[in-house]
């Protein structure tokens, strides 16, 4: 996990010149867009991170959560988590089913002369398994060992029927909740925020299918989301603020190639001075703490590989499944656990933190059916299928080496270890995710 502490807390006071409100050109250009530079697929990472981080209690105000506990007989400690929602061990009836707004907040984004619209992924967005329902009993495709695209089959076998958001298939499934337990998200869209990024703080690099994207440093970017989060006047501690990209990724420092981040969730308390309609950030017990997502919609052919080939689960929706996910099970970034490490994402190294995505980027699964950008590259191969790919997601009993497993869903087939690690279960092809974590120096 890369971490960044941009100006100490989650919104940072300070001034948001850097954040324009400029008329968009006929040609989504306001000025003529330079050369871009081509990206070696080797060079091309996928990356998260997080930024911040806040203690809560109970009475904070911030979004509905729930604290556990959980005895990890590997090393014996046992480790406090905070969660989105309602808590699937203590709760009854109407009040499993918890629903968080999500404030959606499209970016125009403007680097090296090439606008990258945001609105335009807003209504594939909402169109998505992020928002729209879709029965998780079973998926068309499924990523393999070569981190292609493999066989589908059963998935959630136990929500077979049920039409449900992704988030709330998979927190049902990591705790085996069903019947009234939900994690619903109910999407607001707000006007969109135009951000030109500066010569030397963001470029325009093409993959290898002919795809353009921008790249942009990603402390400066950091710097902005949380100065648009102390300015629009919106924001609610109770809600999550999600901004969204368009083929906008990041790089760390100041080489452009050394790239991508693909998303990142955070959270800070919100200081005194910067409190909206919610009241003051003073208070026992009680003051408000923000938690924020950014994540940029990848365009099919910046990572994917032609007809279903490598890296086929890495376009559309794959980041943004990622941060909403890590939130739901992470969201004030001070989730620690054992530390782990996984030969399937080596860029994380060995960490502490509970955050469900990083173990598995690059691996997901099928779902819903897309419409949006389904044509061929810019170099004429062919990327995108027709469907969604949320990356499949690690569950709390693999960070606490639980063996058995007698938290999560059953997986699809019997097995010694009884409960599933991820929510693809069977269908993740991987031999570390049929089992726990394991531990690193």
């Amino acid at each position: 996990m890369v971490r960044f502490a941009c100006a100490g807390t989650l919104i940072a006071a300070g001034v948001v010149s850097a954040i324009i409100s400029l008329p968009l050109s006929a040609t989504g250009s306001s000025t003529a867009a330079t050369q871009p530079q081509v990206i070696s697929d080797t060079e091309l990472k996928a990356l998260s991170t997080t930024i911040g981080g806040a203690d809560v209690l109970s009475t904070t105000r911030t979004v509905a959560h729930w604290f556990g506990q959980t005895l990890d007989p590997s090393d014996g400690v046992t480790y406090g988590y905070n969660m989105v929602g309602a808590d699937p061990n203590n709760c009854s009836g109407s009040d499993c089913d918890a629903t968080v707004t999500v404030d959606i907040i499209p970016l125009n984004v403007i680097v090296g002369g090439m606008e990258f619209d945001g609105t335009n992924v807003v209504a594939p967005v909402l169109a998505s398994p992020q928002f729209a329902l879709n029965d998780y009993g079973s998926t068309p495709a499924a990523t393999n060992m070569a981190l292609s695209r493999g066989a589908g089959g059963v998935l959630s076998q136990l929500d077979a029927s049920n039409l449900l958001q992704l988030q709330d298939a998979t927190m049902r499934a990591q705790f085996n909740k069903y019947g009234t337990y939900h994690l619903r998200l109910n999407p607001v869209v707000h006007d969109p925020v135009t951000i030109v990024v500066p010569g030397n703080k963001g470029t325009l690099l093409q993959s290898g299918r002919g795809v353009i994207f921008a790249s942009v440093n990603v402390q400066w970017w950091a710097t902005r989301m949380q100065n648009l989060d102390a300015s629009l006047r919106y924001i609610d501690p109770t809600h999550l603020p999600l901004y969204l990209t368009d083929a906008v990724l990041l790089h760390i420092g100041t080489n452009p190639l050394n790239c991508c981040i693909i998303g990142f969730h955070a959270a800070g308390p919100v200081p005194s001075g910067n409190e909206n309609a919610y009241g003051p950030g003073h208070g026992v017990g009680n003051q408000p703490v923000q938690t924020m997502a950014w994540a940029s919609w990848i365009t099919p052919g910046i990572y994917a590989r032609p007809n279903g080939g490598v890296n086929w689960a890495l376009q559309d929706i794959h980041a943004l499944s990622h941060e909403v996910a890590e939130w739901a099970d992470d969201p004030f970034i001070n989730n620690f656990v054992e530390p782990w490490l996984t030969p399937t994402a080596p860029q994380y190294g060995c960490t502490d933190v509970l955050e469900t995505g990083d173990p598995v980027v690059d691996i997901g699964f099928a779902m819903g059916t897309n419409t949006f950008e389904q044509g061929p590259n810019p170099n004429g191969t062919q990327s995108a299928d027709g469907y969604y790919h949320p990356e499949d997601e690690v569950f709390l009993p693999w960070f606490m080496r639980l063996a058995p497993n007698l938290v999560s869903e059953p997986t699809q087939s019997p097995s010694t270890n009884v409960g599933r690690y991820t929510l693809m279960g069977d269908l993740n092809p991987f031999p570390g995710f049929r089992q726990p974590a394991t531990g690193c120096n």
